[in-house]
């Protein structure tokens, strides 16, 4: 099957809030989106974009994402954030997630960053597998840590 992989524009947040609510499923966390395609359009689009988003299409419909943004590194600098990479279930298996991993990867490589950097799930082994057989380094020592909403509203009562 082929694909085509080019910048998300505006009109695709719809498509890109679909993917990532299957994502949301797949992950067994349905209930925790809630960015929403405004949200999506006005932090992508705006006059200081906060991502960069990607989209594989196939005869104009939205099958595949890369979701990325720049970070800093106080050890290596410019850091690229891959924050999803996501390829519809009936898409999995065509190569179209090593297609948009590859477009991440030149994208970082023509920013000049240090170090391209992502989360997987412990328990998503297809993912896991995926990127080792690409060269990352699954780092198994290292914890994610998050403060949310709620917990940011606490901290700040503590101080």
């Amino acid at each position: 099957m082929s694909y085509n992989i080019r910048l998300a524009e505006k009109k695709d947040m719809t498509a890109v809030l679909n993917l990532i609510n299957e994502l949301a499923v797949y992950e067994k966390e349905p209930d925790a989106v809630e960015v929403t395609v405004k949200d999506l359009e006005i932090d992508g689009f705006g006059a200081h974009p906060k991502f960069t988003c990607f989209v594989a299409e196939t005869e104009a419909n939205v099958v595949g994402i890369a979701l990325v943004y720049m970070r800093f590194s106080t050890w290596k600098g410019a850091v690229l954030h891959l924050e999803d990479l996501i390829v519809s279930e009936k898409m999995r298996g065509t190569g179209l997630g090593t297609a948009l991993l590859n477009t991440v990867v030149k994208y970082g490589d023509q920013l000049g960053v240090k170090r391209i950097s992502w989360e997987v799930l412990d328990w998503n082994a297809p993912a896991i597998n995926f990127y080792e057989k690409k060269g990352a380094n699954v780092m198994r020592d290292w914890d994610v840590v998050h403060l949310n909403e709620k917990a940011i509203k606490g901290y700040l009562k503590t101080i």
